[in-house]
């Protein structure tokens, strides 16, 4: 097996995807997870598991804490002033009506234990930017709706790993209530580290602490730590720890986050391209199949019931159209 071969590969198919999809004007998502069931279960040219070893995790962690990064960097609280209500209410009631439905299927259609039910519903009621930002690059609606959507992502990435956390900690621990306090130790840890790290960045930046060609790879550097860091101290605090120090320094006076931005978005399109082939091509096709009939009826009522019901009962009082909630909805 020649590595370097394969690793090269994989970059290679992923950025020509990514061309594929502009060329054809389809999201580029489509192309990568098409790409990498081919080359991993249906061909076996490429197993991640045994390419990558130990490294698999930790790899995915660290990309999809840049992407994050990068992702909240955008978010500038000028944008969403009209429609802050809603991204709120779509990352708490959104979440909670999200995560009520999945769960209730889930129980009822696979008749499974309720707990196992509610962690399913806790991991499908993400968003997320890896998925959002390339189908808003590709479908470009109008900017109300790709604000909301662009911030919803962002926000309910980590809330939606957290709420992994205290299900599943509240599975292991017999039903005690220690995931309260779990919760807040997270929340706590990782505003307090995220708003600290953007000070001392911001900082080091407007006192011209960092030569220009070194702020990039600095705020990588930087990012990449801080993230790792949170996460040794309370696990899965890292990702609410990266988009706080984001959107602080999105909002920061004078912090010079446009080349910063440029390099981070080549940096993230190169992690997704190769993040969607690593995952797709670790899925069991077998145990995929094996869902059956009951499983396209799981993800006709996310889609259709789920995604929607939350959708219209976040956008209560708000001045979103019809077309708009129906468009938020189906992205």
């Amino acid at each position: 097996m020649d590595t370097a071969l394969l690793l090269s590969g994989v970059v290679g198919i992923g950025i020509a995807a990514q061309w594929l999809a502009w060329y054809l004007k389809q999201p580029s998502i489509l192309f990568l997870l098409l790409i990498g069931i081919i080359v991993g279960p249906v061909l076996g040219v490429f197993d991640p598991d045994l390419v990558l070893g130990e490294l698999m995790f930790p790899f995915i962690s660290l990309g999809v804490a840049i992407i994050l990064f990068e992702g909240s960097l955008t978010l500038e609280f000028d944008e969403i002033k009209q429609h802050g209500t809603v991204v709120q209410m779509l990352v708490s009631v959104g979440v909670l009506i999200t995560i009520a439905i999945v769960a209730l299927s889930t129980y009822l259609l696979f008749d499974v234990d309720p707990l196992i039910a509610l962690l399913f519903g806790a991991l499908v009621c993400v968003t997320g930017p890896t998925v959002i930002m390339p189908l808003l690059r590709s479908v470009r609606p109008n900017k109300t709706i790709s604000n909301i959507l662009k911030w919803e992502g962002i926000i309910i990435d980590p809330i939606g790993a957290i709420a992994v956390v205290l299900v599943y900690e509240y599975i292991i621990s017999g039903g005690e209530a220690s995931s309260i306090l779990l919760f807040a130790k997270i929340v706590v840890l990782a505003t307090a580290m995220g708003m600290a790290g953007a000070w001392l960045l911001a900082f080091l930046m407007r006192r011209h602490m960092i030569p220009e060609f070194l702020r990039n790879v600095f705020t990588l550097a930087f990012v990449l730590v801080l993230f790792s860091i949170s996460n040794h101290l309370e696990h899965e605090s890292g990702l609410l720890t990266v988009t706080v120090l984001g959107v602080a320094l999105a909002n920061w006076p004078k912090f010079p986050r446009e080349t910063i931005l440029e390099f981070n978005e080549s940096l993230t399109i190169l992690l997704i391209s190769v993040l969607f082939i690593i995952l797709a091509a670790r899925v069991e096709l077998a145990s995929l199949l094996s869902v059956g009939f009951a499983g396209l009826v799981l993800l006709a009522i996310v889609m259709f019931i789920a995604r929607p019901l939350s959708v219209w009962a976040s956008a209560i009082g708000s001045n979103l159209k019809t077309n708009e909630k129906l468009m938020i909805s189906w992205i």
